[in-house]
């Protein structure tokens, strides 16, 4: 059975939590896995594992999950409601734990129409919140959602995912409210670019009480061109790099140091920024660049 594990002992002490991101390799080489994640320890708190991500076959996330807890890197197993019916899915939920999985993210999964396989057919007997309140009983209760008991029961870290906007003067975060009713200790958000708009969602969601319920951490990843950020812009929903960012890259002799340099700043002004508990850094493939950005920056690093 998972214990409490880097993620939540640092949340719960006020510290700012790190987070990066990986993808599990097309290989059943365990060491495949490692050598992706290996330059992040030490400088993390835990790292995300992809679960299908773009609607594409890859090595189990929680095999990769498993690989990494063995290595001493502490993983956050994210769990798409796409693939697997709920009997599926509180298995997985039980074997994370035995597995020394302490962390888990539930999301609802992309469109297998967007993966290179568009005839799969989606599964969903459950969506996101769904599989939290039941990650939630499972964890609280010891018992499945039919009531028959688990014992020892799993120690599970619940998490959901998010994604910021520059709210307007009606907006109120329902959404956050209902997965925090349904089980989320911690939010993980789609990446952050914009600092100011950031500060103001930031500003309603503690007004609503969103931050003093459960752990918020803020979406950031480095890029590393002008081609990149307007590919995000129009391709990623939720997603806005502002104007004065993409001429900054557009205008550098080096576009990829020039990322790097912008990330470093951004990490460090979402840090200042009141509620937002940590930094989750994502990019596809992207983890030695990640790495280095966090070396560069004043972040806290893992003790």
């Amino acid at each position: 059975m998972s214990e409490a594990g880097t993620l939540a002992s640092a949340l719960a002490a006020g510290k700012f939590a790190v987070t990066a991101e990986t993808s599990p390799p097309d290989s059943a080489n365990p060491s495949m896995v490692l050598d992706r994640v290996r330059c992040l320890k030490g400088l993390v708190d835990a790292v995300n594992v992809t679960d299908g991500a773009g609607a594409r076959a890859h090595m189990s996330a929680l095999a990769c999950a498993a690989i990494m807890a063995d290595a001493g890197i502490e993983p956050v197993l994210q769990m798409t409601t796409r693939d697997r019916n709920r009997l599926a899915l509180q298995g997985d939920l039980i074997g994370a734990a035995a597995l020394g999985v302490p962390n888990i993210l539930c999301l609802y999964g992309d469109a297998v129409e967007a993966g290179d396989q568009p005839d799969a057919k989606a599964v969903h007997d459950i969506d996101s919140r769904q599989l939290m309140t039941t990650a939630r009983r499972m964890r609280d209760e010891g018992t499945f959602p039919t009531g028959r008991s688990i014992e020892p029961k799993p120690n599970l870290f619940i998490g959901g995912a998010d994604t910021p906007i520059d709210p307007g003067p009606d907006f109120r975060p329902d959404g956050l409210l209902a997965k925090i009713e349904a089980g989320a200790d911690f939010f993980q958000s789609q990446f952050v670019f914009d600092v100011p708009a950031m500060r103001r969602y930031m500003a309603r969601l503690r007004e609503e009480g969103v931050t003093e319920k459960a752990h918020y951490i803020a979406g950031l990843g480095p890029i590393l061109s002008a081609r990149s950020a307007r590919w995000m812009n129009d391709n990623l929903f939720g997603v806005h790099v502002p104007e004065e960012v993409i001429a900054r890259l557009e205008g550098a002799d080096d576009q990829r140091t020039e990322g790097i340099a912008i990330c470093v700043e951004l990490l460090e002004q979402i840090q200042e920024i009141d509620g937002v508990r940590g930094v989750h850094m994502m990019g596809p493939k992207q983890e030695e660049t990640i790495a280095e950005i966090l070396s560069n920056s004043r972040i806290r690093s893992v003790e």
